[in-house]
């Protein structure tokens, strides 16, 4: 029996995994990076081993290093989570030949399947059906739009959709070194991209007695960057015929290689309804959630069993009702997804626990809590948001309230783009595509209606709570310092104006009245409605809350620094990372050409690239490689050319918070 489990993971999977090991009486042990000192998974941990260094080439991806860790600690067996090293055979051998269990499928499993390359030959000669490969070196313009695919690894680190013929060798060049990073092999293929597919797949569950489950399917076609966002099971409108050849495939696939574990088989849908073989994850999902959910299992605790040589029965339960789950990221969709730092103020979401018989249920699955620091260095996930109901429209209305009521204080999320993707017609009807978010992007993160109402909530909370510090003592009577004269002040983009009154506030605004006010809380009517907004401050940094959303405002002072004044030209970084590298041949004095990549920015395992705004002359140069900056930091001028600094995100995160 397992005795002692090390996660060689962080964030939520690790989390995750200690909650059913706590469950079953099993002692956790973590491992963690530098900059994982204080996370969450490290204080929610029995036992906890530092991996010294910052990045994950140092830390989380040091198979030797976790080894040894699960040896000091006295564990007896090693989970993987999902990402860094948990479908990577050499490792599951090293745990194994260190006498430790291996909580996973074989080493000879993971092998046959990490080459997606090897993987299609596999299922090809196994009948599953297949996107026919297109050699780059031959392609022509009839084989367009290709997409390009890291043979190792996942979550669409070296992925590329190519549209044009001439920029192919480039985007083969630029996939290649994204996997030689991320999963130190280069090797890059090409098929074909169909437009508008779904993305499917089934979870599948082993054990060492040859019963193989196949438990559902699971829609994950809500994806940017190829990186999922949200998911649900089962998929919705496909056909009793293609669930069933779904079915048999992922349990052809599994036999096939003999596998053990729990596991997932991915697939394409067409438009035209033909189901393809994408890849086999041998490993659990970020979404396992929702087949969790709907089948009511902890997969987590039958890994474990099936670790300990357990015997699944014939049949899995039967499925019932709909879950849908969604990724909050620390992200800024309207700024090409970039990655957000900072601390992470508060983290509530609202709904009916998971504990209680009640639908909608929910359940938030998180490696995050307040006051934590989210960095660079890392996946931007900070929860998953899971709901379950008995049909797919409540589920649906669930997750959007739970989201909407929300309380996220900090860095920037995608939590509003979730709201209004709940919202479209395609999602409703469950008629989604992979490519979603690259035809609806602009209209999902226009600004937010609304937001001028909580700009003048969060002045007059801080004008009521400047009263409150001004009030005399009682026996006086009145405000001090509080004239009648007309008062201003800046939130965001909103410039609100207001009047303090004897009976409270007056204010500049057509259409509102203000109906209360407390450092905390303001109640408005706006065109016959009353709504009530709270509001937090953290510095300038100002929260207002809602029934009809959430904002971030920043509140501006009056007066700009002239020191933070940029001269033309100059290319700030959008955000805190490490520099990668720089075009070849940049140097000052070079010509360069309007969107012309320059520097190439890593944060949260994603790469940017900084781009010229306009054809000038490079007058600067303050980028170097392996160089950390922080946002904002010059990293090169160009002469002659309009502060205009445009970052294009190149690649994908993995498929999980880590």
């Amino acid at each position: 029996m397992i005795e002692s489990v090390l996660v060689a993971n962080r964030g939520e999977i690790a989390c995750r995994v200690f909650r059913t090991c706590r469950e079953l009486g099993i002692a956790t042990v973590a491992v963690f990076s530098d900059a994982d000192a204080g996370a969450l998974h490290v204080r929610e941990a029995d036992t906890a081993v530092r991996l010294p260094g910052a990045a994950p080439a140092d830390t989380y991806l040091r198979g030797d290093l976790i080894v040894k860790a699960a040896l000091a600690a006295g564990a007896d067996a090693v989970h993987p989570g999902y990402g860094f090293l948990s479908e990577n055979a050499e490792f599951a051998r090293a745990v194994l030949d260190a006498g430790l269990v291996w909580i996973g499928p074989p080493p000879g499993a993971i092998e046959a399947m990490a080459s997606k390359t090897r993987a299609k030959e596999l299922m090809g000669a196994a009948g599953v059906p297949l996107l026919a490969p297109v050699d780059p070196a031959s392609a022509t313009v009839s084989d367009l739009p290709l997409l390009l695919k890291a043979a190792a690894g996942g979550g669409g680190r070296g992925m590329r959709i190519v549209r044009e013929l001439p920029s192919l060798a480039e985007e083969m060049k630029a996939a290649s070194a994204e996997a030689r990073s991320a999963f130190g092999d280069g090797e890059v293929f090409a098929e074909p991209y169909v437009e508008r597919g779904r993305h499917v797949e089934v979870q599948i569950l082993a054990d060492a007695h040859g019963t193989v489950w196949a438990l559902g399917t699971r829609d994950c076609s809500l994806q940017r960057r190829h990186q999922k966002v949200i998911e649900e099971s089962p998929a919705p409108g496909l056909p009793d015929g293609l669930r069933d050849t779904l079915r048999e495939a992922a349990v052809a696939a599994a036999r096939t290689v003999g596998y053990r574990g729990a596991g997932t088989v991915e697939f394409l849908i067409s438009p035209q309804g033909h189901a393809y073989f994408l890849e086999m994850n041998t490993r659990l999902q970020v979404e396992h959630p929702v087949t969790e959910e709907v089948f009511g299992l902890d997969l987590v605790a039958l890994q474990l069993g099936i670790a300990e040589g357990a015997e699944l029965p014939p049949e899995p339960p039967p499925a019932r009702g709909h879950a849908m789950e969604a990724r909050l990221y620390a992200e800024d969709p309207a700024r090409n997804w970039a990655p957000q730092t900072g601390t992470l103020h508060l983290l509530e979401v609202a709904g009916a626990p998971a504990d209680r018989p009640v639908a909608p249920r929910l359940r938030v699955d998180t490696g995050y809590t307040h006051g934590d620091t989210i960095g660079v260095h890392y996946d931007a996930m900070l929860a998953k948001v899971i709901v379950w109901a008995p049909t797919r429209a409540e589920a649906l209305r669930g997750l959007r309230y739970a989201l909407r009521r929300a309380r996220v204080h900090g860095p920037v999320t995608n939590r509003e783009l979730l709201v209004r993707s709940l919202l479209h017609p395609d999602v409703v009807a469950g008629r989604a595509d992979t490519g979603f978010y690259e035809r609806h992007l602009d209209g999902l993160t226009a600004p937010a209606p609304g937001e001028e109402h909580a700009a003048l909530a969060a002045a007059l909370a801080a004008a009521a709570a400047r009263a409150t510090r001004d009030t005399v003592p009682a026996r006086l009577g009145g405000w001090r310092n509080v004239g009648a004269r007309t008062q201003s002040g800046t939130y965001g983009e909103h410039e609100v104006r207001y009047r303090a009154t004897r009976d409270g506030f007056d204010v500049e605004a057509d259409g509102v009245r203000v109906i209360a006010t407390a450092p905390h809380r303001v109640s408005l009517e706006v065109e016959g409605v009353v709504r009530h907004f709270d509001v937090t401050a953290y510095g300038d940094e100002v929260h207002v809350d809602s029934a009809a959303g959430s904002y971030r405002l920043t509140a501006r002072p009056r007066f700009t620094d002239p020191s933070l004044r940029t001269e033309p030209g100059s290319l700030l970084a959008p955000m805190p990372g490490t520099v990668v590298r720089i075009a070849d041949g940049l140097a000052e004095g070079a010509e360069v050409t309007a969107g012309q990549p320059l520097i190439w920015l890593e944060a949260m395992k994603m790469e940017h690239r900084v781009t010229a705004p306009a054809s000038g002359t490079l007058t600067a140069l303050h980028a170097v490689p392996g160089r950390q900056v922080e946002v904002g930091a010059l990293l090169a001028v160009v002469t002659d050319t309009a502060v205009v600094t445009d970052t294009v995100v190149t690649d994908a995160q993995e498929e999980q918070p880590s």
